[in-house]
């Protein structure tokens, strides 16, 4: 939290992730333009710290779930965990940025 501070350098969601390294990177040299790759720049402090606290939640169930679908699409296990943590990333965001703590999502009836 002390790299980031109180978020209002960041003006979207996806400004944090790239600070933290977790945006995906394209490569490119003229015509030749690579794949989306994870960032080997930004923050490595921020993004391990968001890595790790996404492979500590595997063991809560909507973050379960989410990693599984990621997986059942055909991410590794490490490319799902980035996701994880990226998702992570735009809820931290989002809560620096109004000023509130966690609330879990309601389950909206069908």
């Amino acid at each position: 939290m002390i790299e980031v501070g109180d978020g209002s350098a960041f003006a979207s969601t996806a400004h944090p992730a790239s600070y933290a390294g977790l945006a995906p990177a394209t490569r490119a040299s003229g015509s030749s333009i690579k794949g989306e790759n994870p960032a080997r720049r930004g923050n490595k402090q921020l993004k391990r710290a968001l890595f790790l606290a996404a492979f500590a939640s595997l063991s809560h169930p909507p973050s379960r779930a989410y990693y599984d679908r990621k997986t059942a699409h055909g991410k590794h296990h490490n490319q799902a965990l980035l996701c994880l943590a990226r998702r992570r990333c735009d809820a931290l965001f989002a809560m620096l940025r109004d000023g509130t703590f966690y609330q879990p999502p309601v389950a909206q009836a069908a």
